[in-house]
């Protein structure tokens, strides 16, 4: 009974080490980006547009492969169960995906009446960085960001918090909190924490659930894909 005990807080132990890993790397690396730069006496801001978005892709590529290399045990082995049941999977879960998108939607609707000069100043963000380079953007929010955020956002803290409700709740203020800081802009935008939350908790109780990360990361490839598409359109029409 002791060495059973013991084994399951190695475990643990081993299992929160991997997560803080990528939690560290997740914010360790863009500062990373900028040190190599200065290295080399590079500005990044008198970079031409397309050699920004090369870099920039490619220390993406990089994060993505460090943190699948950290996590290759619980990839793979997620992997394999979902090629086998990613049927019932989708069929149980998809309407929680459905469920936050219609929460977005509402609570945006709601925000906007109350707010109207303007929209989160992550979106604004997003928006006038997708008319200087879309190409850019679709890499980052519909292949880079569903991956690494779901790597890094539901399991690794799943990994720290094994909790299900602690994990729930603190990988969905986290994920909608980091949206909303990253383009801060004033206390207004905290109301925007409600829609990007959303979501946020949506996929952490996927992943609770489920125990398979390629769920979370699927629908929020779609998720971003969606979104991107629409902005694709805005931009044609506009």
């Amino acid at each position: 009974m002791e060495n059973k005990k013991n084994s399951k807080i190695i475990n643990y132990i081993k299992n929160a080490a991997l997560g803080f890993a990528c939690l560290i790397l997740y914010f360790v690396i863009p500062d990373i980006e900028l040190e190599l730069l200065s290295l080399f006496n590079v500005n990044y801001s008198e970079m031409p547009t397309i050699i920004k978005v090369i870099y920039l892709i490619i220390w993406e590529i990089l994060t993505i492969c460090i943190i699948i290399g950290i996590l290759n045990k619980k990839i793979a082995r997620d992997f394999n169960n979902i090629k086998k049941n990613h049927k019932e999977y989708y069929k149980k879960y998809f309407k929680f995906w459905l469920i936050s998108v219609a929460v977005m939607m509402l609570s945006n609707l709601i925000i906007n009446t109350i707010i109207t000069d303007g929209i989160a100043a992550n979106e604004q963000t997003l928006r006038d960085t997708f008319k200087i380079s879309p190409l850019y953007v679709f890499f980052s929010s519909v292949i880079y960001a569903p991956l690494v955020e779901e790597l890094v956002f539901r399991q690794s803290l799943k990994n720290i918090f094994p909790n299900k409700i602690l994990f729930i709740i603190i990988s969905g203020i986290i994920f909608g909190g980091l949206h909303v800081i990253t383009g801060f802009s004033g206390p207004i935008d905290l109301l925007y924490l409600i829609p990007y939350c959303a979501p946020g908790f949506a996929f952490a109780y996927i992943l609770a659930d489920s125990d398979n990360i390629f769920i979370p990361i699927s629908l929020h490839f779609m998720h971003n894909g969606i979104l991107i598409a629409l902005q694709f359109i805005l931009l044609i029409f506009s």
